[in-house]
Parts: structure tokens; C-alpha cells; sequence
């Protein structure tokens, strides 16, 4: 699952999906769109729910900053999903 919001300058990504065994990662990505800041952290959640949790704390917290949620796509493999994780991978480099 990929969801991105965005502000007029700013945007929050969020990318929670499995590893290869089995954890489930949560990961939340943030910075100024066009631009190459912003940061990355990586958290793993005890099981998909709690993941879930983070997901629903994030969507209120960034609703009530003025985000709103300009991507929610469940398949990796969208192409809308490919661009929103070629985003990710800048900042992680």
C-alpha cells in the first residue's frame, strides 16, 4: 500500500508493506516537493493491524496539517506506484 499527500510545498509518502520474512514494514517518507530534502524512516510493525493504526494516526495527523491525499493504491506494481517509489529511492540514497 502506497499514500501520498501533499501541501502546496510539502508532501508525506507512506509505503507499508511485507519483507521477505514476513515482518511488516512501515515506511514514511516526507519533504518539499521538486526538491531532494526531506527524510526516510523505516519501522516494523508488530502485524499488519498495528501498521494499519499508523496509517489511520498519519491520515489525521497530515488532514489536520491542511495535506490532502493525492495517491492510495494497494498494488505495487501500478505504475503510479513505480513513481512513488522511484521518489522513495532518492531520498534513501
Amino acid at each position: 500500500m502506497i499514500i501520498r499527500w501533499e501541501s502546496d510545498h510539502d508532501y508525506v509518502l507512506i509505503h507499508v508493506h511485507q519483507d521477505m520474512f514476513g515482518d511488516w514494514i512501515f515506511v514514511r517518507a516526507w519533504g518539499q516537493i521538486g526538491t531532494g530534502y526531506g527524510g526516510v524512516v523505516h519501522s516494523l510493525a508488530e502485524d499488519y493491524a498495528r501498521a494499519m493504526a499508523w496509517v489511520e494516526d498519519i491520515d489525521h495527523i497530515q488532514r489536520l496539517r491542511g495535506y490532502q491525499k493525492v495517491l492510495e493504491i494497494s498494488d505495487d506494481s501500478a505504475p503510479e506506484a513505480r513513481d512513488a517509489m522511484h521518489q522513495l529511492s532518492l531520498l534513501s540514497s
